[in-house]
């Protein structure tokens, strides 16, 4: 996907950039845990990127290009706020409230958290490969270490997860079983 085309063609530049910004702000989301601060990473993202979009070499590369700027700018944030340990907490507010939204919206909460736990470098590489699905070469390069390091820190976050949602095990055996009962 050519990512930096989008100047030339008003519509389909929408259509696109509006795609890399959800992705993005995703994956801000995911780092931070603060919606307007995933805001703000997008947005010095987006603007840096259309900046500097004529250094992109290999237009094949633009999502982990983008990501890799995404990355220098929440690391650039969290430099200049290094005094400051202000996180603020949000809640996810869903609108529609069946009990299957409910009981998703529940595991995805508690996954979220689980992973807030997780240390940042274990954090990272997390939602770059498990939730965005980037490869470990992709990873590497966003985050400018070896792809060893991010076999490792992928390796610990998921045991680390493993042992924080403990508690979904259970449910998701139950509902298992369930099914097997209908067949």
């Amino acid at each position: 996907m050519d990512v930096f085309n989008f100047l030339g063609r008003s519509r389909e530049a929408r259509l696109q950039l509006e795609q890399h910004r959800q992705r993005l702000y995703r994956i801000a989301y995911a780092w931070t845990h603060n919606a307007s601060l995933a805001d703000d990473l997008v947005q010095e993202t987006l603007a840096k990127a259309l900046k500097k979009s004529g250094q992109l070499r290999d237009p094949n590369a633009g999502d982990a290009w983008l990501y890799s700027i995404m990355s220098n700018c929440y690391r650039d944030h969290f430099r200049r706020l290094r005094a400051t340990d202000e996180i603020d907490e949000n809640t996810i507010i869903h609108d529609s409230t069946p009990e299957k939204e409910s009981s998703e919206q529940e595991i995805v909460l508690k996954v979220r958290a689980a992973i807030a736990k997780l240390a940042e470098g274990q954090r990272q590489v997390v939602t770059l490969v498990d939730i965005q699905g980037l490869s470990y070469m992709e990873v590497a390069q966003i985050l400018n270490v070896p792809i060893g390091t991010v076999m490792s820190r992928l390796c610990r976050a998921r045991y680390a997860l493993k042992d924080l949602l403990v508690d979904l095990a259970p449910k998701l055996a139950a509902q298992e079983v369930k099914i097997r009962r209908i067949k």
